[in-house]
This record gives C-alpha cells, sequence and structure tokens, in this order.
C-alpha cells in the first residue's frame, strides 16, 4: 500500500453551466479570499512560514525534537488543504459546486496512517524541500500542461455545455501529483518520496 496522499475528484462532465464557467475567477474570489485569511505571508512578508496557510515550522520542530507530528496541527493542515483543493476544483473547472468552506464530497483526501505508532524521520523534514526540486521542475511542465486542458475545457464548456473526459482526466492527475508533492515536502505526512508520475 502507498504512503502518499490519495486525492479523488468528483468530477462534473455534462449539463455544466456556461454562466458561472464564464465568471468563474470571479465568483470564487469570497471563499478564496477565506482560505487566503489563514496565510500569514500575505499579511507579513518578512518570512515564509506558510503555505496557502498550512501550519510547516510547528510540523518540523515536533518531528525534528519529539518525533512526532502534532493531531492537532494535522487535523488543520487537514482541513485547510481540503479546502484549498475544493476552491482548485471549481476553479480549475472540474465542478459546478461552489466550494463550501465545511467538509465537501467534492473532493476525498486520504492520508496516510500517522497516528497509532507510524514514525516519521526526524531529519528528513528538514531536507525534503530540497529533494522535492526535481518534482516541483516536474511539477511545473505537468501545470502547463493542465492549464492547456483547462482553456480547452473552458471553450468546451462554454460552446457545448459539457468537460471533454479527457480534459477532465489530466487535470485531475496534475492536481493529484502536487498533492502527493505537498504531502511529502510541505505537509510532512509521509517519507516515501512520491513517484514522478501522474
Amino acid at each position: 500500500m502507498s504512503q502518499q496522499i490519495e486525492t479523488t475528484f468528483k468530477v462534473q462532465l455534462d449539463n455544466r453551466d456556461r454562466q458561472t464557467a464564464f465568471f468563474r475567477v470571479i465568483l470564487v474570489a469570497p471563499v478564496f479570499v477565506f482560505a487566503s485569511s489563514f496565510t500569514v505571508d500575505s499579511w507579513d512578508n518578512r518570512g515564509n512560514t506558510s503555505t496557502y496557510g498550512l501550519l510547516i515550522l510547528p510540523v518540523i520542530l515536533a518531528l525534528l525534537f519529539r518525533g512526532v507530528y502534532p493531531s492537532y496541527v494535522l487535523a488543520f493542515n487537514k482541513a485547510l488543504f481540503a479546502l484549498v483543493n475544493r476552491v482548485c476544483a471549481y476553479i480549475f473547472l472540474l465542478t459546478d459546486e461552489y466550494p463550501s468552506i465545511e467538509e465537501s464530497d467534492v473532493v476525498t483526501i486520504t492520508y496516510p496512517e500517522i497516528d497509532g505508532g507510524k514514525i516519521l524521520s526526524r531529519g528528513l523534514p528538514l531536507i525534503k524541500w530540497a529533494m522535492a526540486i526535481p518534482l516541483f521542475i516536474v511539477g511545473i511542465v505537468y501545470s502547463l500542461y493542465a492549464f492547456v486542458l483547462i482553456i480547452l475545457g473552458w471553450f468546451s464548456i462554454l460552446l457545448n455545455g459539457s468537460l471533454p473526459p479527457y480534459s477532465a482526466d489530466g487535470i485531475v492527475r496534475v492536481s493529484q501529483y502536487w498533492n502527493r508533492i505537498y504531502g511529502y515536502a510541505v505537509l510532512l505526512v509521509t517519507d516515501e518520496y512520491p513517484s514522478f508520475n501522474l
């Protein structure tokens, strides 16, 4: 069994709302501002202490000195990461369901088991970001591919009212790839190096 984050998206292919697809970036602004309000960097440009508001430094310190991932930090990071994924699913045209600030079945994220005695490396969190640089480079190429699929999907929704399956599949796979990287290098919930495959 893989020790990576697994993400499932509920994709809506047919009967798409053309009006909301056209104004999607504007419509998502309120929930985007809500999610961004958790980000320390948006208010304080002196240091990079968070990514999307995820708590990173407390996790690194807890793993380094105590060898445990604090459950309350894990709960916060899980909730915020799910919210960010719901916003992305809406912006990336995977669904017409407006992103809820509460739990929703649009995005399901399964984390590797890190409670109940699973030991994570104490020193590895200090260098995971550097080890993930090749993953980030490949991810940028994958993101360009997903951007093209989003544009094609956007035109298809506006013209036909449906999202092509190939667009949905590519966007989902790229999102899953980035979530595996975040699970490894940012959320620090696994020590297993993610695959380069989509």
